[in-house]
């Protein structure tokens, strides 16, 4: 996987309109199973996982 096909936690809330705090609460909580990696310490969500997760959710992962 490269770096490309990885996105900071940053991008990946953006990407589903979330702050990135709630983004971690979510991924420690396990309340929506966000696909992610961790390399090293930090944490990756895979871009194309993410993209397919977000397919799954009603109103495409983001917040009404």
């Amino acid at each position: 996987m490269t770096q490309a096909e990885l996105m900071t936690p940053d991008q990946a809330a953006d990407l589903l309109g979330v702050s990135p705090r709630t983004l971690a609460s979510w991924r420690c909580s396990g309340r929506y199973s966000v696909p992610y990696i961790k390399v090293g310490s930090k944490v990756r969500y895979p871009r194309k996982q993410l993209n397919e997760w977000l397919s799954t959710r009603p109103n495409g992962g983001r917040q009404a």
